[in-house]
C-alpha cells in the first residue's frame, strides 16, 4: 500500500501479533519506530544503522541504500509497533507497506443463562460475549464488529427444571381492619394451590403443602392508640348554697396530645351534673297548699323572683300582659321560665321545668278594669284589695274558711302547723281563686307546736375540701360527727359518741379529680454544686411527664410539652474563694548528669465569685516555704574518666512533671517521666520520645508486669501507649524501655486508695550540715581558674541548695497538699540562667550569710525598686537614671548610668539585656559594681530597649529602660517565631511571628518609647483598627482567633521627632483533621480508577477484602492549614521500604495505588498526616482472599412422600464468606452437583378427585358433578384405591355435587335504528346510530358489565344520504407570478358543491376526501444572466416602495429596478 508522507509524519500503526510486515521506505526521507508494550511501557529505535537486531522482543531487519530502505520484521508482534520518518528534505518520500494484522477480538458462546423458572418447566438461553484475546477479558461488542469474518454465533435455547412445582400456600388480600384504632384484626383466606406447566392454577389438599408453614390468616392492625375525651376541671357550682349546676369542657385529645377528632360520642363524658353546696340556704319551708299564703305575699314574691335571676334554678316570670276587658272582670297572662344565672360565664341559661324546685308561679289571673256603664263602685277605707273589695257580688258569693292544717314542719324535736285559709264559692262550697275573696278579711295566720319528742341520733357532715390536686388523682376530707337535735326552737343540739348512730358511718376521705392531666415538666432535686466557691453551676433534671388517672407517672417526649421548659441548671456558691498558691511545673535538672536542683514559681491567685481567677498580692496566702520553690535532682550517674562514655547509648526524653485533673476531660497526653492524678473514664495517652532508638522497638510494663495490646490498652508500634477510659485496675507503675533506658510513669486514680510503686527522681545522697558545705563550696571557689568559675560556681551553688531544703520535703509536701489538690499547675518558663559571675558570687556569698545566721528572715521573690529620676535635659552630658525612664540621647551626651537596684532573699542577681538579648560587655559597656550599666559615648547602635533582670531560686522580676536618640519613638520587638498548639493564651512582643491554633487569645505588645511620649496606632493588613481592640499600654488583645483574625498586624510609634512602624503576622493553623464532607476524595478516587477497588482509612480502622492478582486504592482523607504532610505505611514500616509492595502515590500523597496483590500484601496500611499543628494517624486492613465454590446444604424437599422428592444443593460463589457474581468463580473447578432423593415413602391416604362436569345450565344456577375417590400414593409411584374410611380419618370428604352459573341470564338488547344524519364518510355515505344496552331475559335493564361475556352488536352503521352527495371542484390555475427562477407561483379555486344542484355547500361535507391543492410553483427554470428582465409581477410594487435597494428585490426586478 503506497503512501506520500510529508514532514514528520506517523505511516502506520501495527498492532501486537501482527505477522510478516514488508515495508520500503523511496526518498530522502529516514525510518525510525516507536513501540507501545501491553503494560503501557514505551520505547523507541531510531534504525541508525543496518542490520538484524531485537525491538522488544521481535527480531527486525533494517537495510539501508541510497534513496531507500527496507524493514522486514517476521513477527509475531509483542508489542504495537508505531513506524514514523524524519523528514530530510524537500523532496516527498513514498512508503509502501505490507502485513497480516491477527484478530484480537473474537465471539466466544456463553455458559446457559439460569432456568426462567425454577420448577414446572422453563427454558435457558445461551449468548454471544466479544473476548479479547490479548488481555483475556470480554469487551463491548462493537469491538468483534470491526472482522467481517467474525459471525456472531446464534443463541441456543433448551427447557429447563420440567419436575412439576410442589404445591404453595396462596393468600387472598387482607380484609379491612376491624379497628380504626387502638388495635383491631384483619384476615384473609389461605389456601393450597397447585401450578401445572400451562401456568393453571387450581387448589389442592393442604397437606400437599405442609412442608412449608402455613401463612397467618389474622393479623394485628392498627395499633395506635385511640384518640381519648380528656374533660378539664368542672366549674364552680352555679350556686353558693343548696342545690345546683356545674359545667366543664370535654376535649378529643390523640396520642401526641394534640386536639383532634375521632373519639366515639357514645363515650363522651357528661359536660353538666348537679351539685350541691353543703351551706344551708335557710329557705323558708313551703306550706302545702301554697293557697294558704295571704296574696300579697305571693304577689311580693312574685315581683321579687321576676326582679333578678340567681345562681340556683327558679322560676322567673315576666311581667303582665294588659287586662282582656276595657270594663269589669278579665284575666292576664304572662310567661314563666326556669332559669340559672352562670357565674363562670355571667350569662343566663334556660333550663327545663322539672330543673325548678317548688310550685311554679301562676301563668294566668282575674283582673278589673273598672266597672261598666259609668258606675263607681263603693270605697271601703279599711280594705287592702282595693279592686275586688268594692264589688258587692263578690262580697256576697266568695268568702274566706279555715281548712285544717299543714303538715308538720319537723318530723322531731319541735315544729309547728299553720291553718290553712281556702277562699270558697259560698253556694256550690268549692275552692275559688284567692283573688276572688276580699283580702281584708282573710282570717290572721294561726299556728300550733307538733312533733316535739326528741329527734334520733345522726350523722352530721361537713364540707369537702378542696381536691388536694386538680387531675390525676387527689384526696378530699370532710368532717363527720355523730349529734342528736334536742329542740329546735331552743337551738339546742348534742354532739354523741360514734357508737351512739346506728346508721353507716360517712366517709371521711373521697378520691377526686380522677382523670389523666396534661402534659407537663417535672423537675428533679438540684444536685450538689460544681464548686464550693467561686461560682459553679448546679443542674438538675427536668423530665415531660403525664400524672395518669391512677396516680401513675408516664414519662413521654419533650414535644408534648406545650410550656416552655423549666430550666436545667443555675448558678450556684456566689462567693470569693480564699486566696491559694499556684505552683508552676517543675523546671529541668540544672545539670545532665549527676546531682543538680529543680525550681518551679508560685503565684497568689484568688478565683471570683464570677469565676474569674485574679492574681492578688502575696502577702494574702499563707506563708510558703523555700523549700517549696526548689528540689534536688539527678537525670543520671556522671561518667568516671575510665568508665567508656555512653554518648551513643538509647535515650528517652522524659518530662518531670506532676499533673492532677480538676475536671472531666475525654483524652489527656503526656510523656513519660513523671505522674498523675487522674479521675475515672479518662482516656490516656502516654508518650515515650526516644532518640537514638527505633520506636517499633519500645516496650512497656505495668508493674513489671510485660504490657500488650487489648480492647481496652493499645501498645502503638511508634512509641505510645493508649488506655481507653481510666478504671481503678489501671493505676500504677508504667514502664518504658527503649533497650537499656527506662522512664516510668505513675497512675494514680483520684478518689482511690492505690499506692505508688515508684516514683521518678535519681537516688538521694546523705544529707550534710548547711554551714560545713557552704565553707567547703567557698573554698572550692576560690581555688577554681577564673575562666572555669562562671560553671563551678553555678553547680556548687545549687548542690548547696539541694542539700539546705533537701531536709525540708515533707514539710514543703504538707504546706502544697491542698494547693495540689484544688488547682492544675500551670507552667512558668523561668529567666535566662545568670551569666555575670561576679553577680552570682555575691547571691552564693549572700546565701552563706543567711543560712548562716540570717534564717530569720522571710524568703522572698526578687523585686526591682522603681524610682522616679529628675527630667533629663536633652544636652546634658552625662545621664543618670532609674528604671522606668526614657532616655533622650542628643549629641553633647558623653555617658549613660542605668540603675538597677532589687531586693528578696536569697539576694537576686542581676543581670542586662538589650531588645532581648545578652548585653556584650566591652570597654565602652561597662558593669559596675553595684549591678548599673553604663554607656560611655553612646552612638546610635546603642539605641533600644534595656532590660534589668533580677533572679534568685523563688522567681524573677524584670524592668526595662528605653535609650532613644534625640526623643525619636523607639518599640521594644522581638524577632522571634512563636509555635503554639497547646496553650489557651500567648503573649508576645511585636516583631516576630505568631503561629497558633484557633480558639486562642493572643496578645500583642507593643512598649514605646519617646520624648515626648509615642502615640500607638494600630493596624491590620494596613486597615487601621477601631478603639474596642486595643488594651492598656498599647497592647492588642485579640480573643478566641479564627482563620478571620489571621493577617499583618502593624503598630505604628508617632511623636513630633518622627514615626516608626513594626509589623508581627499571625497565622491560623489547623491541625491535621478527618474532613466532615468526604465528596472530594471519593471523586478523586473515581477519577484515579473508575474499575478498581477502593477504601478511605479512617482514625478507627476500615477494612478492605480482595482477590490475589488485583489492584487496590487507598484514600487518606485529610484537612488542616497549612496543608498536612503525608507519609504511607504498611505493617508498622513505611511503603518506600517494605520490599516486593508494588506501589503508587497519587493526587499530593493523598491517594496510594497498590497493585498485584498477593498474600504479602495484606495487613495494615496507615497515613501519618503531619503539619506545625499536629499529626493524625488513619489506618484500614487489607484481606487478600481468593474466590472459590460453595456447595450448601441441601434445599427443602420437592415433595413429602410419593417417589419423586428430591433435594438440589445450592451452589454459590464466595469471597470473605459473602456470596458475588458467579463469573469471578469462572476459572475455579466446579464441583459436581447431583440432585439428593428424599421423603421416597408411603404417602398417607388422601382424597383424589376428578375434574368438575360441564355444567347443567349455562346461567340462572345450574348443577356440576365430579368423582370423588379415596386413593394411596405408594413410595413406588403406583396410587392404589382404599376404603373411603381412611381419608375420613385424616380430612373431610369433599364435595362431588356444587352449584354452577349462578349468574343472571342476560342478553344485548338494542333500539331501532336512527335517522341518517351523521358526518358524511364517502360519496354518499353518511353514518346512522343506535343504542345497544345489557338486560335480563325479562327485561331488567343492567350495567354493560353484566353482559361483557357475549359478542356486544354495533352500535353504528353506513347509511345512503343524499346530503353526502358531493365533490370538489376547482378552477383553472392563474398566470405564473415569475416567468423564471425560484420564486414563481400561481392558484386556483376550490371549493365543496353539491352533485346534482351545483351548489356551494360547507366543505366539512367534502373532508371525507383529501382536498385538492389552491396554490403551486411554477416556471422553476433558471433566469438568463445576459438579459436584465424582470421575474415577478409584482415589480411595479417593488419599485413604488422603494424596495430595489434589497438584493432579492433588485434580483428578481432587474428591469424596472435597472430603470430607477
Amino acid at each position: 500500500m503506497p503512501r506520500h508522507v510529508e514532514l514528520d509524519d506517523t505511516v502506520v500503526a501495527i498492532p501486537y501479533g501482527s505477522r510478516h510486515i514488508h515495508l520500503t521506505l523511496k526518498g530522502p526521507d529516514h525510518l525510525y519506530l516507536e513501540t507501545k508494550t501491553l503494560q503501557g511501557a514505551k520505547g523507541e529505535n531510531s534504525l541508525s544503522s543496518p542490520g538484524i537486531f531485537l525491538v522488544d522482543n521481535s527480531s527486525v531487519e533494517f537495510q539501508k541504500y541510497p534513496g531507500k530502505e527496507n524493514l522486514s520484521i517476521a513477527g509475531p508482534l509483542t508489542a504495537d509497533f508505531i513506524v514514523k520518518i524524519h523528514n530530510s528534505g524537500p523532496a516527498n518520500s513514498t512508503v509502501q507497506f505490507t502485513f497480516y494484522q491477527p484478530i484480537i477480538h473474537r465471539w466466544r458462546e456463553t455458559d446457559f443463562f439460569p432456568c426462567s423458572a425454577t420448577c414446572g418447566g422453563g427454558y435457558q438461553l445461551t449468548s454471544a460475549e466479544c473476548y479479547d484475546l490479548r488481555s483475556n477479558r470480554v469487551v463491548a461488542d462493537q469491538y468483534c464488529h470491526y472482522y467481517p469474518e467474525n459471525i456472531k454465533p446464534k443463541p441456543k435455547l433448551q427447557e429447563c427444571n420440567l419436575d412439576p412445582c410442589p404445591a404453595r400456600w396462596e393468600a387472598t388480600p387482607w380484609t379491612a381492619c376491624s379497628s380504626s384504632c387502638g388495635g383491631g384484626i384483619q384476615s384473609r383466606a389461605v389456601s393450597c394451590v397447585e401450578e401445572d406447566i400451562q401456568g393453571h392454577v387450581t387448589s389442592v389438599e393442604e397437606w400437599k403443602c405442609m412442608y412449608t408453614p402455613k401463612m397467618p390468616i389474622v393479623q394485628p392492625c392498627n395499633i395506635f392508640d385511640c384518640p381519648k375525651w380528656l374533660a378539664q376541671e368542672w366549674s364552680p357550682c352555679t350556686v353558693t348554697c343548696g342545690q345546683g349546676l356545674r359545667y366543664r369542657v370535654v376535649l378529643c385529645i390523640n396520642p401526641r396530645g394534640m386536639h383532634s377528632g375521632g373519639c366515639n360520642s357514645k363515650t363522651k363524658p357528661h359536660i353538666k351534673e348537679e351539685c350541691i353546696i353543703p351551706t344551708p340556704c335557710y329557705k323558708p319551708k313551703e306550706k302545702v297548699p301554697v293557697e294558704a299564703r295571704a296574696p300579697w305575699y305571693k304577689q311580693a314574691q312574685e315581683l321579687e323572683e321576676g326582679a333578678a335571676v340567681s345562681e340556683e334554678p327558679s322560676f322567673v316570670p315576666e311581667a303582665w300582659s294588659a287586662c282582656t276587658v276595657t270594663c269589669g272582670v278579665g284575666t292576664q297572662v304572662r310567661i314563666v321560665k326556669c332559669q340559672v344565672l352562670l357565674s363562670f360565664s355571667q350569662s343566663v341559661a334556660d333550663l327545663p321545668v322539672d330543673e325548678c324546685e317548688g310550685p311554679k308561679p301562676a301563668s294566668q289571673r282575674a283582673c278589673y278594669a273598672g266597672p261598666c256603664n259609668g258606675e263607681l263602685p263603693e270605697s271601703n277605707p279599711g280594705a287592702t284589695d282595693g279592686l275586688l273589695g268594692g264589688l258587692q257580688d263578690f262580697d256576697e258569693l266568695y268568702d274566706w274558711e279555715y281548712k285544717g292544717f299543714t303538715k308538720c314542719s319537723e318530723s322531731c324535736g319541735g315544729g309547728v302547723q299553720e291553718a290553712v285559709v281556702s277562699c270558697l264559692n259560698k253556694q256550690t262550697r268549692e275552692p275559688a281563686d284567692e283573688n276572688l275573696c276580699v283580702t281584708s278579711r282573710r282570717p290572721p295566720k294561726l299556728l300550733k307546736a307538733c312533733s316535739l319528742e326528741p329527734c334520733p341520733s345522726r350523722w352530721e357532715v361537713g364540707k369537702w375540701s378542696p381536691c388536694s390536686l386538680t387531675c390525676g388523682v387527689g384526696l378530699q376530707t370532710r368532717d363527720v360527727f355523730c349529734s342528736q337535735i334536742r329542740s329546735r326552737e331552743m337551738n339546742e343540739t348534742v354532739i354523741l359518741a360514734d357508737d351512739l348512730c346506728r346508721q353507716h358511718k360517712p366517709n371521711t376521705v373521697q378520691a377526686c379529680n380522677r382523670f389523666n392531666c396534661p402534659p407537663a415538666w417535672y423537675p428533679a432535686q438540684w444536685q450538689p454544686c460544681s464548686r464550693t466557691c467561686g461560682g459553679g453551676v448546679q443542674r438538675r433534671e427536668v423530665l415531660c411527664k403525664q400524672r395518669m388517672a391512677d396516680g401513675s407517672f408516664l414519662e413521654l417526649p419533650e414535644t408534648f410539652c406545650s410550656a416552655s421548659k423549666l430550666a436545667s441548671q443555675q448558678a450556684c456558691k456566689k462567693e470569693d474563694c480564699p486566696s491559694e498558691w499556684l505552683l508552676s511545673d517543675w523546671s529541668e535538672c540544672s545539670t545532665s548528669c549527676g546531682e543538680g536542683t529543680q525550681t518551679r514559681s508560685a503565684i497568689c491567685r484568688k478565683v471570683l465569685k464570677t469565676g474569674v481567677s485574679a492574681i492578688v498580692n502575696s502577702s494574702l496566702c499563707p506563708p510558703l516555704p523555700f523549700s517549696s520553690s526548689i528540689r534536688p535532682c539527678m537525670l543520671a550517674i556522671c561518667a568516671r574518666p575510665g568508665r567508656p562514655s555512653t554518648k551513643h547509648s538509647p535515650h528517652i526524653e522524659a518530662a518531670r512533671k506532676v499533673y492532677i485533673q480538676t475536671r472531666r476531660q475525654r483524652k489527656l497526653h503526656f510523656v513519660v517521666g513523671g505522674f498523675a492524678y487522674l479521675l475515672p473514664k479518662t482516656t490516656v495517652v502516654l508518650r515515650c520520645p526516644t532518640r537514638r532508638f527505633r520506636k517499633p522497638l519500645i516496650t512497656w510494663e505495668k508493674d513489671g508486669q510485660h504490657l500488650i495490646s487489648s480492647a481496652h490498652v493499645t501498645v502503638a508500634p511508634f512509641g505510645y501507649l493508649k488506655i481507653h477510659r481510666l478504671k481503678a485496675a489501671d493505676a500504677g507503675i508504667y514502664t518504658c524501655s527503649a533497650g537499656p533506658a527506662r522512664e516510668q510513669f505513675g497512675i494514680k486514680l483520684i478518689g482511690g486508695n492505690q499506692k505508688l510503686v515508684a516514683r521518678p527522681g535519681g537516688p538521694r545522697s546523705e544529707e550534710e550540715a548547711p554551714r560545713q558545705r557552704l565553707d567547703d563550696i567557698l573554698r572550692n571557689l576560690s581555688q577554681q581558674p577564673e575562666e572555669l568559675r562562671d560553671v563551678y560556681s553555678k553547680h556548687l551553688v545549687a548542690q548547696l541548695a539541694q542539700d539546705i531544703f533537701r531536709s525540708h520535703g515533707e514539710h514543703r509536701d504538707a504546706l502544697l497538699k491542698l494547693s495540689e489538690q484544688r488547682i492544675p499547675p500551670v507552667a512558668i518558663p523561668p529567666r535566662k540562667a545568670v551569666s555575670s559571675f561576679s553577680s552570682l558570687l555575691r547571691a552564693a556569698a549572700s546565701s552563706s550569710g543567711e543560712a548562716a545566721g540570717g534564717s530569720r528572715r522571710p524568703h522572698r521573690k526578687p523585686t526591682i525598686l522603681r524610682k522616679i529620676s529628675a527630667a533629663q535635659q536633652l544636652s546634658a552630658s552625662e545621664v543618670v537614671t532609674h528604671l522606668g525612664q526614657t532616655v533622650a540621647l542628643a549629641s553633647g551626651t558623653l555617658s549613660v548610668l542605668l540603675h538597677c537596684e532589687a531586693v528578696g532573699n536569697p539576694r537576686p542577681t542581676i543581670s542586662w539585656a538589650r531588645n532581648g538579648e545578652e548585653v556584650q560587655f566591652s570597654d565602652r559597656i561597662l558593669l559596675q559594681p553595684d549591678d548599673s550599666l553604663q554607656i560611655l559615648a553612646p552612638v546610635e547602635a546603642d539605641v533600644g530597649f534595656y532590660t534589668c533582670n533580677a533572679t534568685n531560686a523563688l522567681g524573677y522580676d524584670s524592668v526595662s529602660i528605653a535609650v532613644t536618640l534625640a526623643g525619636k519613638p523607639l518599640v521594644k520587638t522581638s524577632r522571634m517565631t512563636v509555635l503554639n498548639t497547646k496553650e489557651p493564651a500567648i503573649t508576645v512582643d511585636i516583631g516576630g511571628t505568631i503561629k497558633t491554633v484557633r480558639g486562642v487569645n493572643v496578645t500583642i505588645n507593643c512598649q514605646v518609647a519617646g520624648v515626648p511620649e509615642a502615640e500607638v496606632t494600630w493596624f491590620r493588613n494596613k486597615s487601621k483598627l477601631g478603639s474596642s481592640h486595643h488594651l492598656h499600654e498599647g497592647s492588642l488583645l485579640l480573643t478566641d482567633v479564627s482563620s478571620s483574625d489571621q493577617g499583618l498586624y502593624s503598630c505604628r510609634a508617632a511623636n513630633v521627632h518622627g514615626e516608626l512602624t513594626e509589623n508581627t503576622q499571625l497565622l491560623i493553623l489547623d491541625p491535621p483533621q478527618v474532613p466532615t464532607q468526604l465528596e472530594d476524595i471519593r471523586a478523586l478516587l473515581s477519577a484515579t480508577g473508575p474499575n478498581l477497588p477502593s477504601v478511605l482509612m479512617s482514625p478507627l480502622g476500615t477494612q478492605l477484602v480482595l482477590d490475589p492478582g488485583n489492584s487496590a486504592l487507598f484514600g487518606c482523607p485529610i484537612q488542616g492549614h497549612p496543608t498536612p504532610n503525608i507519609t504511607w505505611f504498611h505493617g508498622g514500616q513505611s511503603v518506600a521500604t517494605v520490599t516486593g509492595l508494588t506501589h503508587h502515590i497519587l493526587a499530593a500523597g493523598q491517594i496510594l495505588q497498590v497493585a498485584n496483590l498477593s498474600s504479602e500484601s495484606q495487613g495494615e496500611f496507615s497515613c501519618l498526616a503531619q503539619n506545625e499543628a499536629g499529626v493524625l494517624v488513619q489506618k484500614a486492613s487489607l484481606i487478600i482472599q481468593d474466590y472459590w465454590w460453595s456447595v450448601d446444604r441441601l434445599a427443602t424437599c420437592s415433595a413429602s412422600c410419593g417417589n419423586r422428592g428430591v433435594q438440589q444443593p445450592r451452589l454459590r460463589c464466595l469471597l470473605n464468606n459473602t456470596e458475588v457474581n458467579p463469573a469471578h468463580c469462572a476459572g475455579k473447578v466446579r464441583p459436581a452437583v447431583h440432585p439428593v432423593p428424599c421423603n421416597r415413602r408411603d404417602c398417607p391416604s388422601r382424597w383424589m378427585v376428578t375434574s368438575w362436569s360441564a355444567c347443567t345450565r349455562s346461567c340462572g344456577g345450574g348443577i356440576q358433578t365430579r368423582r370423588v375417590t379415596c386413593q394411596k400414593l405408594k413410595a413406588s409411584g403406583i396410587s392404589t384405591p382404599v376404603s373411603n374410611d381412611m381419608c375420613t380419618q385424616l380430612a373431610k370428604r369433599p364435595v362431588d355435587t356444587q352449584a354452577c352459573n349462578q349468574q343472571l341470564c342476560v342478553e344485548w338488547a338494542f333500539s331501532s335504528w336512527g335517522q341518517c344524519n351523521g358526518p358524511c364518510i364517502g360519496p354518499h355515505l353518511a353514518v346512522q346510530h343506535r343504542q345497544v344496552f345489557c338486560q335480563t331475559l325479562d327485561g331488567v335493564t343492567l350495567p354493560s358489565e353484566q353482559c361483557s361475556a357475549l359478542p356486544r352488536p354495533v352500535s353504528t352503521q353506513n347509511c345512503w344520504s343524499e346530503a353526502c352527495s358531493v365533490h370538489w371542484r376547482v378552477s383553472l390555475w392563474t398566470l405564473c407570478t415569475a416567468t423564471c427562477g425560484n420564486y414563481g407561483f400561481q392558484s386556483r379555486r376550490v371549493e365543496c358543491v353539491h352533485t346534482h344542484t351545483n351548489k356551494a355547500v360547507p366543505e366539512h361535507l367534502c373532508s371525507w376526501g383529501p382536498r385538492p391543492a389552491n396554490w403551486q410553483r411554477c416556471n422553476i427554470t433558471p433566469c438568463e444572466n445576459m438579459e436584465c428582465s424582470d421575474t415577478t409581477r409584482y415589480c411595479e410594487k417593488v419599485k413604488q416602495l422603494k424596495l430595489c435597494q434589497l438584493s432579492q428585490f433588485k434580483s428578481r426586478c432587474c428591469g424596472t429596478c435597472g430603470e430607477a
